[in-house]
């Protein structure tokens, strides 16, 4: 009997149990815990004839995560908590010999810095105990890494330049809302850019480069190159990657209102007293923009990502290559109750814990997604709600 334990109660995690629970014979029992029960409870409650217990959890607390992990003894532990929760968890399932799996990278939340090395400094300690962290297990990170791992596995003797283009092209009717926690999501976007190009990184203003890009059934929106954690270890498993970059469409409206939080201070990580209380400014903010989970009722469009690869084919020669997902915001909430951002964060999470359950991606040590066989994974994909799209020797714009 396979049992999962699941960390945070969100969007993400909503979307991913739903997933767990349509695929009962991998996954037999599910544990959901978070800071906050109910939201567990109300997980749980709307999937009625799945096993599915919660709990109560802090998950910065290793000692009580400890607690619970050897109470309810899963096999694996799915942290679909915040990314400033990573190592506490690392942490805890070290102490308890239980393997990991996450879908973003570490980062302090005293400071707008995403980085692998945190982590990557726990593989001789998790290959010791024999236990395996698979990390960045979402769509970006997660499917654009393992797209990649695919074009190289099957298409390419050699890729020299990617490009990650992640669109939404939804509407979810408000003003200014996000589509994932709004404290992580505002410092991603605001933070300076940055991308590979000949054996360094070069960094540029926040939203400095950007560009017309045509996304399938969708068309053209203006994308703006932003840095993205899958970088990182993409240029570190494939060195002959000559220029790696990640793009990311948004709104007029979007850009406007964020420009207007940071121009009054309201996306700042530094905490400042209020009424003799000290509070952290976009802490803050976060409590007052709507909650990215109630954003699926309405939600309309689709998001379009994916990877356009230039390099040599098997025969040497050049080879251009388009590998992408398109994903409708109103099926996604149909079947998950949550809105497409978290449905393509979800699903891979649950194909990535699946794909370890069934000893397929399990090895002692810790892993980005693409170290692993892309294979079995990519089988998966469509059959749970994220087929995919090849289109070869094509205009890759970029």
């Amino acid at each position: 009997m396979s049992k999962v334990l699941v960390i945070g109660a969100g969007g993400v995690s909503t979307a991913a149990v739903h997933k767990m629970a349509e695929n009962s014979d991998v996954f037999k029992e599910i544990i959901i815990a978070s800071r906050t029960k109910s939201k567990c409870d109300a997980i749980a409650a709307a999937l009625p004839d799945a096993n599915i217990k919660t709990a109560q959890i802090d998950a910065d607390n290793v000692p009580e995560m400890v607690k619970l992990i050897n109470e309810v003894k899963p096999n694996l532990v799915v942290n679909l908590a915040l990314p400033y929760q990573d190592l506490p968890i690392m942490d805890a399932c070290l102490e308890t010999g239980i393997s990991y799996l996450d879908t973003a990278n570490y980062e302090p939340i005293d400071e707008a810095k995403y980085e692998y090395s945190w982590q990557w400094a726990y593989q001789d300690r998790y290959k010791e105990k024999g236990i395996t962290a698979i990390l960045g297990c979402g769509f970006d990170p997660g499917v654009t890494s393992i797209f990649v791992a695919h074009a190289v596995k099957h298409h390419f003797s050699e890729i020299h330049y990617l490009d990650i283009v992640d669109c939404n092209a939804g509407d979810h009717g408000k003003a200014f809302a996000t589509n994932f926690n709004p404290e992580i999501n505002i410092r991603e976007v605001t933070q300076p850019g940055k991308y590979w190009e000949n054996g360094k990184w070069i960094e540029t203003a926040p939203h400095e480069i950007h560009q017309p890009i045509t996304y399938p059934n969708i068309g053209p929106k203006e994308s703006y190159l932003i840095y993205h954690e899958e970088l990182e270890s993409l240029v570190k498993n494939y060195p002959t990657l000559k220029r790696a970059r990640f793009w990311m469409t948004f709104g007029q409206e979007y850009l406007t209102h964020l420009r207007v939080i940071q121009n009054i201070g309201m996306a700042g990580i530094e905490p400042i007293m209020y009424e003799g209380k000290e509070i952290v400014p976009i802490q803050f903010l976060k409590a007052v923009l709507p909650n990215p989970g109630d954003l699926g009722e309405n939600y309309k469009g689709w998001t379009s990502i994916g990877c356009r690869i230039k390099g040599l084919d098997k025969q040497g020669k050049e080879k251009t290559y388009y590998i992408y997902n398109n994903c409708s915001h109103e099926v996604a909430f149909k079947e998950t109750g949550t809105q497409g951002v978290s449905y393509t964060t979800g699903v891979p999470a649950m194909i990535g814990a699946a794909m370890y359950l069934k000893n397929l991606w399990k090895k002692p040590g810790v892993f980005n997604v693409e170290e692993f066989d892309p294979d079995p994974f990519m089988a998966e994909l469509g059959k749970w709600g994220l087929p995919w799209v090849e289109l070869h020797d094509v205009d890759l714009e970029l």
